[in-house]
C-alpha cells in the first residue's frame, strides 16, 4: 500500500471520528463541539485531498511507464 493511501485513510478516519464526537457534544450543548467540528472538517478534507493526490500520482506513473515501453519498441 502506498504511503499516501495510508495517510489519506487515516486522516479520513480521524476526521469522521472528530465529526461524530463533535455532533454528539453539540447535542449536549458542550463548548468543545466547535473546535472538534472544525478539526474534523480539516482532517476529512486533508484526507480526501491526499487520496485524490494518490490517484493522480498513480495515473501519472502509469503514463510514464507506457511512454517508456513505447520508446523501447
Amino acid at each position: 500500500m502506498n504511503k499516501y493511501l495510508i495517510r489519506g485513510i487515516a486522516f479520513l478516519a480521524i476526521g469522521v471520528i472528530c465529526l461524530y464526537y463533535g455532533i454528539n457534544l453539540m447535542q449536549t450543548d458542550h463548548f468543545w463541539y466547535k473546535p472538534l467540528l472544525i478539526a474534523g472538517v480539516v482532517f476529512f478534507g486533508f484526507g480526501f485531498l491526499t487520496l485524490i493526490y494518490r490517484i493522480f500520482r498513480k495515473i501519472d506513473r502509469n503514463s510514464i511507464i507506457d511512454q517508456r515501453n513505447e520508446k523501447k519498441k
